[in-house]
């Protein structure tokens, strides 16, 4: 094994932000020994393997130029922390299910045992970067974790937290709109956060990497998917009404992103946002909110869930006015079941819910997605209800009622729908949850067209 590495650098959890994350510092800066730990050995084997544990387009490329030269996947986490300068938590912190808090606050069990085991483990100093999503003022408890056993290791902590998107994660951490890195003002806090801002200097402009203290960078990016999901829930309201006054939402959405004060980027209306970081970083702000007094300010953001929670409903309860009030033995193939484009993550995807809805309709359901399936099978396991799961859209929409696009894959705006029509059930029904077909042309086909925030195009 090369010794000459300049830094060893440990993350802990080799998930959606760990992997891909550590994957580009090791890519980025050869003269970094990068370790990935996780207590799963199936998840580390996969990373070991040919075959990733999640997708992302570029992701792969990434791993393999670096795997067995300076970045390695293991299980041995005791191992992991005593070799390491530098500690990325990378652990999972979803909702908490249970007590106080239960449905809105952060669970932050997975984080306070991984702090106390790098404590246990440690035998030299270490910066520990919090790479996940936490509440403000997680990082005084972890400090207070790593300063209790009075052993004279210093342990300094720094908020880095992700800013990622799925399906474009690769080209977000290589060319990041910026870094973000919290540290506190003292002269070691500095210091640690200086050695941060030097591994991201390796490929990112100094300009882009902004330094903070580290409640304004904990706070920030929980701030930060609160305002792409309120914009989202913000344009959804107004669907709602475009349906109901026959304007079109794409029109206004133009009409209002070409306002430079505004911008046009996450106006697009859909049967709802989903993702591992949404709906979870919005309620752990109203839960902040509340648990400071600020009642008005956490109703508000809770707002922004509701809409979301409504959206989704409301696409349900359009299908079964549209297809006379009755779904059951009806024939319905999803098409898409991840929570967006270019990834198989299905983590609150809008999907899960509208086949839960249907399942409960006793319709029958066909679930396809290029990359989903695997996932889709786990979410719906232990469901009641007739469910087929195929890849194929052609084969999956073969003999169905209705069509229902969930997921804005490229590939479902250029299926031969003409094919599919006359493959399918009549009166044969399309429920664009993306509006990302041709509405007219499926009309003229003979399907009777449902979009979001459109009037409908029907044929009785």
């Amino acid at each position: 094994m090369n010794e000459s590495f300049k830094r060893k650098i440990l993350c802990i959890g080799a998930g959606y932000v760990g992997g891909p994350t550590m994957a580009m510092i090791a890519h980025k800066c050869p003269q970094y020994k990068v370790t990935v730990v996780d207590i799963n050995p199936d998840r580390i084997n996969e990373w070991n393997s040919e075959n990733l544990p999640i997708y992302e387009p570029g992701l792969y490329e990434i791993v393999k130029s670096s795997r067995g030269k300076n970045l390695f996947f293991h299980t041995d986490v005791k191992k992991g922390i005593q070799e390491s300068d530098i500690i990325f938590v990378s652990v999972n912190t979803p909702t908490k299910t249970f007590g106080v808090g239960a449905g809105m606050a952060a669970d932050l069990q997975y984080w306070e045992k991984t702090a106390r085991q790098i404590l246990e483990c440690s035998q030299s100093p270490k910066i520990i970067v919090e790479k996940s999503t936490l509440p403000v003022k997680t990082a005084l408890a972890m400090e207070r974790i790593l300063s209790s056993a009075n052993s004279g290791i210093h342990f300094e902590v720094l908020s880095n937290p992700e800013f990622l998107a799925e399906g474009t994660a690769i080209k977000d951490l290589e060319n990041p709109d910026r870094v973000l890195i919290g540290s506190s003002q003292t002269e070691s806090g500095l210091k640690a956060r200086d050695e941060l801002v030097e591994i991201y200097q390796n490929w990112v402009p100094r300009k882009q990497i902004i330094t903070s203290n580290i409640w304004s960078s904990e706070l920030s990016k929980l701030v930060a998917n609160a305002f792409l999901a309120q914009r989202i829930s913000s344009i959804n309201s107004i669907s709602d009404l475009c349906e109901k006054t026959d304007a079109d939402i794409s029109e206004v959405a133009h009409a209002i992103g070409m306002d430079s004060r505004i911008g046009d980027r996450f106006l697009k209306a859909s049967v709802g946002f989903g993702g591992s970081c949404f709906k979870k970083d919005i309620l752990n702000l109203v839960y902040l909110c509340r648990n400071y007094g600020l009642t008005e300010v956490a109703d508000y953001w809770e707002s922004v869930v509701r809409i979301n929670e409504y959206q989704k409903e409301r696409f349900i309860l359009n299908m079964l006015k549209a297809m006379f009030n009755t779904l059951a033995d009806k024939k319905i193939c999803l098409l898409g079941f991840a929570f967006k484009a270019d990834t198989g993550d299905t983590r609150e995807t809008p999907a899960l819910y509208i086949a839960n809805k249907l399942l409960e309709e006793n319709a029958k359901l066909i679930i396809s997605d290029p990359k989903a399936l695997k996932n889709a099978k786990k979410d719906l396991k232990g469901a009641q209800g007739d469910i087929s799961y195929v890849e194929d859209p052609y084969v999956a929409a073969k003999g169905c009622h209705a069509l229902a696009i969930l997921t804005e894959w490229a590939l479902y705006a250029e299926l031969d729908y003409q094919k599919i029509y006359n493959s399918m059930e009549k009166p044969a029904f399309l429920f664009d949850g993306r509006n990302i077909v041709s509405h007219q042309e499926l009309h003229k086909i003979g399907f009777n067209v449902y979009p979001i925030g459109k009037p409908a195009l029907k044929h009785f």
